[in-house]
């Protein structure tokens, strides 16, 4: 059988007049470099600024101008109910109901409010699994909540590894460790997506088995949101956190997903801190002692909605709208298995492509291990207009985001990778 896939400028750019989702590419900021468009494979780290989200922050500037504190009832998008906006569209993008998701603070602070409800630890059951090697703020808040508990981190948290020299945590190691563990593990808390290997882990299977034996499931979904489609709520996920700069677009230090089965968001009973955003505004204004919280997702909320935190994923969000992730995640397969292909043609550069190359075990990210001279190699990719990043130890990492990257932007890649010494 003859490859589908061509090392050619001509194949590249049939692909991209066949591609249906091309033209959302016109709708985003590339940066520049020597007169021509950046090839821009960091998604993964900090989203293209949408076209949309100048007119966005300029009409909240407005209103804020022109009502003052009337903006919170009069605004064109009323800052009261401000958070109501994301809920549509998030809960399409994460497989949950509407009352199921909100937004608010940032990503590591929602672990530790989520950890707060959902971590209940006893004498008998009070370790936390997770992958090894997870983000580092993720390792952060669970060491030191573990800690705030009276427990040694060192005890208290198991991680499961890959095996020997391999790359990648086998998904049949990762159930065998809760069966194992399971009479003293009370939460597991895996990424959903591994920052540093591009891995996408079995969040059903890891959730069935937890439920299994009594265990609180919860992910981190920092590399997830926007990137691959989940079913959180058909998957029984108990809870999950994530960031909305990289794939969902929302800009630096954007406001943080959460996404609370309703099973726990319609009970009032399980346990949170309050703040008055998280209050049944029906009470909320009587300003009276008494934390009531709202049925749902937002009841866990805090302050005031940040809107000018939170505009730019508005923006972004309305693009998001026009399509659906299941597209989305079509065209990022293509990308995908196109680059792929194209490396596996290089010769001058010893390197190895660490994230897996089944489809179903990967989103929109390639992690290529360089033996030597990775931050060497890098730079040059820098320098010859490529933006990806670099991770210790010798992994830089390409995503081609499916929204506005396209198969010329690979090929190019492949041209100048092709050209370094």
């Amino acid at each position: 059988m003859n490859d589908p896939y061509e090392a050619s400028l001509s194949f590249a750019q049939k692909k991209d007049k066949e591609d249906q989702l091309s033209t959302f590419r016109s709708q985003f900021h590339f940066p520049v470099h020597n007169g021509k468009e950046a090839i821009y494979f960091c998604g993964n780290s900090l989203g293209l600024q949408p076209k949309n989200v100048e007119s966005a922050i300029q009409q909240e500037l407005h209103d804020w101008q022109q009502l003052g504190v009337g903006g919170y009832m009069h605004a064109k998008n009323p800052w009261l109910f401000y958070q109501q906006n994301f809920c549509k569209p998030l809960s399409k993008i994460m497989g949950c109901k509407e009352e199921e998701v909100t937004v608010m603070n940032a990503l590591t602070v929602n672990l530790h409010f989520m950890m707060l409800s959902f971590y209940r630890p006893s004498k008998e059951r009070y370790k936390i699994i997770m992958e090894a090697g997870a983000f580092p703020s993720d390792q952060y808040a669970i060491e030191t909540h573990v800690a705030f508990y009276g427990f040694d981190p060192a005890d208290a948290i198991i991680e499961v590894s890959p095996r020997g020299n391999e790359k990648i945590i086998r998904d049949a190691d990762i159930l065998s460790a809760i069966d194992k563990h399971k009479d003293s593990i009370c939460l597991s808390l895996f990424s959903g997506i591994n920052y540093y290997s591009g891995q996408l882990f079995d969040m059903k299977s890891i959730t069935d088995a937890a439920h299994k034996s009594g265990i609180i499931a919860g992910f981190d979904l920092a590399h997830v949101a926007g990137n691959v489609p989940v079913q959180l709520h058909d998957w029984n996920v108990d809870f999950a956190v994530w960031c909305s700069y990289k794939y969902l677009n929302g800009g630096p230090g954007a406001v943080g997903g959460v996404y609370i089965h309703e099973k726990y968001a319609k009970d009032k009973s399980v346990r949170r801190l309050g703040g008055w955003w998280g209050n049944d505004e029906r009470t909320r204004f009587k300003m009276e002692k008494g934390f009531i919280p709202k049925p749902d997702a937002s009841g866990w909320n805090q302050s005031t909605a940040q809107v000018f935190n939170m505009v730019s994923l508005k923006a972004s969000l309305e693009i998001f709208e026009a399509t659906d992730i299941k597209s989305l995640r079509a065209k990022s397969i293509a990308l995908t298995d196109y680059l792929i292909f194209l490396l596996n043609q290089l010769n001058n550069l010893r390197f190895d492509i660490i994230t897996p190359l089944d489809n179903d075990k990967r989103g929109a990210q390639l992690s290529l291990y360089f033996h030597e001279k990775g931050k060497e190699i890098h730079q040059k990719m820098i320098d010859a207009g490529i933006i990806v990043d670099y991770r210790e130890p010798g992994v830089i990492r390409v995503a081609p985001a499916p929204l506005y990257n396209s198969f010329e932007d690979a090929f190019r890649f492949y041209e100048i990778l092709k050209s370094l010494d």
